[in-house]
């Protein structure tokens, strides 16, 4: 096997990690099913991503002590105990059910998977850090682009929500239990033949220091970098999640028609991530994050004007999936830039704290239209949180003369 097969085994990780971003096209069968609220539906989606966030703190560290390949297997099988419980939701039709199970349980083995994927990437490829770590997350993008369409059309429509979770369930566990096997960590002092530590780098990829967790968070700069991420993050998240719903309820369109929007999110976020790390090996992450963002934040601004049809609805779907990419394949290189690689895993969950804060958007934005009756205020002050990210990248340009 060649280093290739280790982002490979991270790619197989994030996208069966990525299974949980498809939750949108459950929530109006839940809501149909169970009479719950449209908020109600979303809740076990946003406990996963917030519980995901918190746990890869612990999850880094001890990805750092044991090793990717053990940490992983432990999250194969939670990923099965997750959901093989939700499948139980016919048995015990309630949100606090789903909530334990696939939330708590669900982001558990979501972080233990995903803290394996960027730091073995990373260690093995120090000549193009940027391309080899947004290959390895692409599999979380692209989840979406196959798993939304095909719950919506096919798995809920014949095996039911708890037979969709079983089947889920088997698949999970088996391809995670096939990437932990494939992945590991470099021996220590290894290079790329002819490649040397410092010359061979890029000045945009070049490590600044090696920072352990504590050094970290005593920085400015991670402060800087981690508001930054969690700015930018509730735009995204927020789509991720309502897109579908809004496609249906807004425009009119068909179940299966507003999935494909978050498909075609999911592509550009998908196959947009390695696209992200050339670039951002090439020109710097700061500099492709700083166009990007100017992007979302019209799109996000304008989105109540623009998508009103459902071309233009796919145009602002591929617009905010671009940008979704840049920031999960960005920022565990930056992360890796400014603290090094020997506490990778601990100290990108240290950043990937703020993806917590970003997972609370899409419960304000169905709170929001259950209240409002409308997604409008949801996705203007998303777009005003972006902004503020974009504000920050330029501090961190200035300030602290991050590429």
């Amino acid at each position: 096997m060649t280093r290739w097969s280790v982002p490979f085994a991270g790619f197989l990780l994030a996208l069966m990690g990525g299974f949980s971003y498809a939750w949108g096209v459950f929530i109006i069968p839940m809501v149909e099913r169970f009479g719950w609220t449209t908020a109600e539906a979303t809740l076990p989606f946003t406990v996963f991503m917030v519980i995901f966030a918190l746990v890869m703190v612990p999850a880094g560290r001890l990805q750092d002590k044991i090793g990717p390949r053990k940490v992983s297997s432990i999250g194969a099988v939670l990923f099965f105990l997750s959901y093989s419980l939700a499948a139980l939701v016919d048995r015990i039709p309630h949100t606090w059910w789903l909530i334990v199970t696939y939330g708590v349980i669900g982001g558990i083995a979501c972080a233990l998977t995903y803290a394996c994927v960027a730091p073995p990437a990373r260690k093995w490829f120090p000549d193009k850090p940027g391309l080899a770590i947004s290959f390895a997350v692409m599999g979380f993008g692209l989840a979406a682009l196959v798993f939304a369409p095909l719950k919506a059309k096919y798995l809920i429509p014949i095996h039911g929500i708890e037979g969709t979770f079983f089947i889920i369930a088997i698949i999970t566990s088996l391809v995670c239990l096939f990437a932990a096997w494939l992945i590991k960590n470099p021996p220590d002092g290894w290079e790329p033949i002819g490649w040397e530590s410092g010359k061979g780098a890029r000045k945009t990829t070049m490590i600044r220091q090696e920072s352990t967790p504590r050094e970290v968070l005593r920085n400015s700069l991670f402060w800087v970098i981690w508001l930054t991420f969690a700015s930018v993050i509730i735009g995204g998240l927020m789509c991720i999640g309502l897109i579908p719903v809004y496609g249906e309820l807004i425009i009119g369109l068909t179940p299966t028609k507003a999935a494909i929007a978050i498909a075609i999110f999911a592509g550009f976020n998908g196959f947009g991530r390695p696209v992200a790390g050339f670039l951002g090996d090439k020109f710097g992450v700061v500099w492709v994050m700083i166009l990007t963002y100017i992007i979302q934040v019209l799109t996000l601004l304008f989105f109540h004007i623009f998508a009103v049809s459902l071309p233009t609805l796919y145009i602002a779907a591929a617009f905010l999936g671009w940008s979704y990419a840049v920031i999960l394949a960005l920022f565990p290189a930056l992360t890796s830039i400014c603290f090094g690689t020997k506490h990778l895993g601990v100290n990108y969950g240290l950043v990937f704290t703020a993806f917590g804060v970003g997972a609370l958007a899409p419960a304000a934005g169905s709170w929001l239209f259950d209240i409002m009756g409308s997604y409008t205020p949801a996705f203007v002050s998303a777009g005003i949180m972006t902004g503020i990210g974009l504000a920050l990248c330029v501090v961190l340009k200035k300030k602290y003369a991050l590429q």
